[in-house]
């Protein structure tokens, strides 16, 4: 299985990160994919793709909900710096958030464009954060509307409209915790998405699926989320996990 988006570096993993990430490998966890978020955090990220070398890998990119007015333009920059160096799998996590920050909206969507103009330069896939701004985020992604532009939605939460919506603008839906939960709601439609459209992911220590919830989140747990699946889709355990792994490897381009 690939964990396709884990926040191994966050200080939430401080006290047992290697006990961590070797529980998530013994559960047959052979590839994680780091998110960035902030240029507060990107060398400790970085490091620990450094100290893993072919099982994490880290992405590059500005979080919406570090699009501050004082900040953005810089952090932009930093950003370009790094993509500019060095080969990524992918621009991430990018988009809008508007359950923390209105006010910001502006500046978000501009920040979530540029990163969209160097995902296509570069032909990388984008990973996309969205939250309480599916309509803003489609928006964006319709004026920049390119045949390179892809990705995934990260911890998709939306219905099924937006989930085809998502889809035939050549995006896939990350599917995590939320699946797990009572009132996630997706887990009543998602089998109407081709599995081919689906990969999966943790967020953690984000978002801990059922039994965990409201615990600290870790990539080990990302067999509750296949296992949910097998339920969804009436197929057997190792089917969604070939499936979903294939689908992470043609995203991230694994060879």
């Amino acid at each position: 299985m690939i964990d396709t988006h884990t926040h191994l570096y966050a200080e939430e993993f401080d006290e047992d990160r290697k006990e961590a990430i070797q529980r998530a490998v013994d559960k047959g966890i052979t590839e994680f994919y780091l998110p960035a978020i902030d240029s507060e955090s990107h060398e400790k990220m970085l490091q620990l793709e450094t100290e893993y070398p072919g099982q994490i890998f880290s992405m590059m990119g500005l979080h919406p909900c570090y699009v501050k007015p004082e900040s953005w333009e810089k952090e932009l920059e930093i950003v370009k710096k790094y993509l500019d160096q060095r080969h990524f799998p992918a621009i991430g996590e990018i988009g809008i958030d508007l359950y923390w920050d209105k006010t910001t909206l502006d500046i978000q969507v501009k920040a979530f464009e540029q990163q969209i103009d160097w995902a296509i330069e570069r032909d990388l896939p984008i990973v996309i954060h969205t939250r309480e701004s599916f309509d803003e985020t489609f928006e964006v992604l319709e004026r920049k509307k390119h045949p390179k532009l892809r990705g995934i939605f990260h911890c998709f939460s939306g219905n099924l409209e937006q989930a085809q919506h998502a889809i035939d603008l050549n995006f896939i839906l990350g599917i995590g915790g939320v699946v797990t939960f009572k009132n996630g709601k997706i887990d009543q439609f998602l089998n109407e998405v081709p599995l081919d459209k689906i990969v999966l992911e943790t967020d953690s220590p984000y978002l801990a699926p059922v039994p965990h919830r409201g615990k600290r989140n870790e990539s080990s747990y990302l067999d509750l989320v296949a296992g949910k699946l097998v339920n969804i889709y009436g197929k057997d355990f190792s089917e969604i996990d070939r499936i979903t792994t294939e689908n992470a490897k043609n995203i991230f381009q694994i060879p």
